[in-house]
């Protein structure tokens, strides 16, 4: 066991000074993952606002108004719906991050200033999602607030508001009446002096709106809980990706240098210790498995990280899964040293197969980008149940019986190429 550790150990010094066989093992798949990750969630685009469903129950100008505010304002990325069923299943599939809601009597509300209740929204937002959902509601409080700055600023809107209020307050028999008669004589006061106010004097600056408590709006809150189906979001894709290209570049590196001490005489020197083949074969595979394996969790541990905050569903699963499919690499790594007799021809043959592995399997595109012909074909690489396997655990939700296909399938694969590389090691030493 402890000649095994040893040719392990010896294997694994190598590759750490093979800056290019590190590159592809460690930094490659960071980059990768990166890449695409901001690629297909858009992050290099523009910056884009919140994206909210807005749902017109009022159907009044005031209504339409606010809707057409929020979508000139950069903070958000707004598109309505009909019905508020409609919002709730957009939050819900994650399409959109919240549902914002005129209700029944928000435009007559938004024409009082002080009297009667102030205008009411809706906002239906994930409870889990408790930073977006108080930006949300900081952000539509200032558009009210704006929407009453603008009607101070209007005489004609502010003299019918004040009106409404005075005949309000005249046909309502309850109330204290020294309470009464003070809003009165306030209303009144404030009627002659928007009356006679100077067309120059008209900012909002200018005047005082009184009362400490006063607030246009009101805003209720809707629990939305979203529905957990898919992956969290495009990070969720592109980090499987690149661990699979992580441990496939560890393969091919580690297959490479069974090559080069081939033709530099080292298995040979190795073949004359007290060494049987499979100790030989045993020292390396165990080389190649501890650097995936090291390069998987280094993967993991950077995906947990902000920004990606990738969350696997199952960890017992996702460690199956990676066990599997390094083994299943050893197995391709064995394989990949006996396709040539020089170092190059077994590189460029080797990159060549894994490549187009890599193409077919969705090492390079999620597979359902792909057309439906090579989403069949794509069964016959070893990229994509190593992928379905990492996905199973991280976001597909698999089932222990689910997962035995993909790591089946990788065990298998391991098996058979340590069996063939055992088979070309008989016959080299043969020969």
């Amino acid at each position: 066991m402890n000649a095994i550790w040893n040719i392990a150990l010896k294997d694994i010094r190598i590759l750490v000074r093979d800056r290019q066989g590190l590159f592809f093992a460690f930094m490659f798949p960071v980059i990768f993952a990166i890449f695409f990750g901001m690629l297909f969630s858009g992050a290099g685009g523009s910056a884009s606002g919140i994206p909210i469903v807005f749902v017109d129950e009022d159907q009044s100008a005031a209504s339409a108004q606010f809707a057409t505010q929020l979508e000139a304002d950069t903070a958000f990325s707004v598109s309505r719906a009909i019905t508020r069923e409609q919002a709730q299943e957009l939050v819900k599939s994650g399409d959109r991050t919240a549902m914002v809601i005129a209700p029944k009597g928000f435009g007559e509300a938004s024409e009082r200033i002080f009297w009667g209740d102030p205008m009411r929204l809706l906002i239906g937002v994930d409870p889990a999602r408790k930073a977006e959902a108080g930006m949300i509601e900081g952000l539509l409080t200032a558009k009210a607030y704006q929407r009453f700055q603008t009607m101070f600023t209007d005489r004609t809107a502010m003299q019918r508001n004040t009106k409404a209020a005075l005949d309000a307050l005249q046909q309502s028999p309850t109330g204290d009446a020294a309470t009464r008669q003070t809003l009165q004589s306030f209303l009144g006061s404030l009627d002659t002096f928007m009356k006679d106010m100077p067309a120059d004097e008209k900012d909002p600056a200018k005047i005082s709106t009184g009362g400490g408590g006063f607030n246009p709006v009101t805003i209720e809150k809707l629990d939305i809980v979203r529905k957990r189906e898919g992956p969290q979001n495009y990070f969720s894709i592109s980090f499987p990706q690149a661990i699979v290209w992580g441990i496939m570049g560890c393969s091919a590196s580690f297959g490479i240098s069974i090559v080069t001490e081939r033709t530099r005489g080292t298995l040979i020197r190795l073949r004359m210790a007290p060494l049987s083949g499979v100790q030989i074969l045993a020292g390396k595979g165990l080389a190649c498995l501890l650097t995936t394996l090291a390069v998987f969790s280094m993967l993991v541990l950077l995906s947990l990280a902000p920004p990606f905050n990738v969350r696997p569903e199952s960890w017992p699963l996702l460690l199956m899964a990676a066990i599997c499919v390094c083994f299943g690499f050893v197995g391709i790594m064995m394989v990949l040293s006996v396709l040539g007799k020089t170092e190059r021809a077994v590189s460029g043959v080797g990159w060549a197969i894994l490549t187009v592995l890599s193409m077919i399997g969705g090492g390079m595109v999620p597979l359902f980008i792909l057309p439906p012909f090579m989403q069949t074909a794509s069964g016959i690489s070893p990229i994509k149940w190593s992928i379905l396997a990492f996905e199973g655990a991280i976001w597909r939700g698999f089932t222990l019986q689910q997962m035995l296909l993909p790591c089946g399938v990788m065990v298998g694969i391991g098996i058979a190429g340590m069996l063939l590389g055992s088979r070309a090691m008989r016959t080299s030493s043969a020969s």
